[in-house]
């Protein structure tokens, strides 16, 4: 069995459930976690965030659930609202971390969501992977020179073909997975002891 994690980096939800994520995995550290990037503002929803008018009220609602902080420089951001978020742009970040340390998978998709939510970086931009690598002590340099090429590019579309293929429909889904057999540990919002009951049942199944 392996847990199998469908995010967007992008998401604040996911944000809120990174603390989940941490403590799922550190309380069963025999599950491999497999990250999936789910791509919500693609094509025609990458717009500015101006045009998403629920983002504010969104994340008050995910501090108060779940404890996740928004830094004032993601504020700044909100308040002027040009920036556009790409989920492509970041899925092909997250292959690159991912490529450079595949066992760290979740801790790093924690940590570009930091990036974003808290220090109020852009996931387009190389030297957020740069800042990103170099905290968790990887090859930032490799992460750097992996984020343009067709690899990363070829993954990101992969992992949104495996989104689709789990029939994920809201972010983050908590997916654990064995063999054929799929069983939904998670969707949007849940504590890491909800997970864990879920999964024992799962388990026992």
């Amino acid at each position: 069995m392996k847990l199998v994690y469908v995010f967007d980096a992008y998401c604040g939800w996911s944000h809120g459930f990174s603390a989940t994520l941490t403590e799922t995995a550190r309380r069963h550290p025999e599950l491999p976690v497999e990250v999936v990037s789910g791509g919500l503002f693609t094509g025609a929803r990458r717009m500015p965030i101006r045009e998403f008018g629920y983002v504010q009220g969104a994340n008050a609602k995910i501090a108060e659930l779940t404890g996740a902080g928004f830094g004032a420089a993601y504020d700044r951001l909100i308040a002027d609202g040009s920036f556009v978020m790409d989920s492509e742009a970041a899925a092909r970040g997250m292959a690159a971390l991912r490529q450079a340390a595949p066992d760290r998978a979740a801790e790093l998709a924690a940590a570009l969501q930091n990036a974003f939510y808290e220090d109020g970086l852009s996931l387009s931009e190389e030297g957020t992977y740069r800042t990103v690598a170099e905290a968790a002590g990887l090859d930032a340099d490799a992460v750097a020179a992996a984020l343009p090429s067709p690899g990363a590019a070829k993954a990101a579309r992969a992992d949104f073909r495996r989104a689709a293929e789990y029939g994920v429909q809201g972010f983050p889904t908590l997916l654990a997975v064995d063999g054929e057999r799929v069983t939904v540990l998670a969707v949007g919002h849940a504590t890491a002891d909800q997970v864990s009951e879920r999964l024992a049942a799962a388990m026992a199944g």
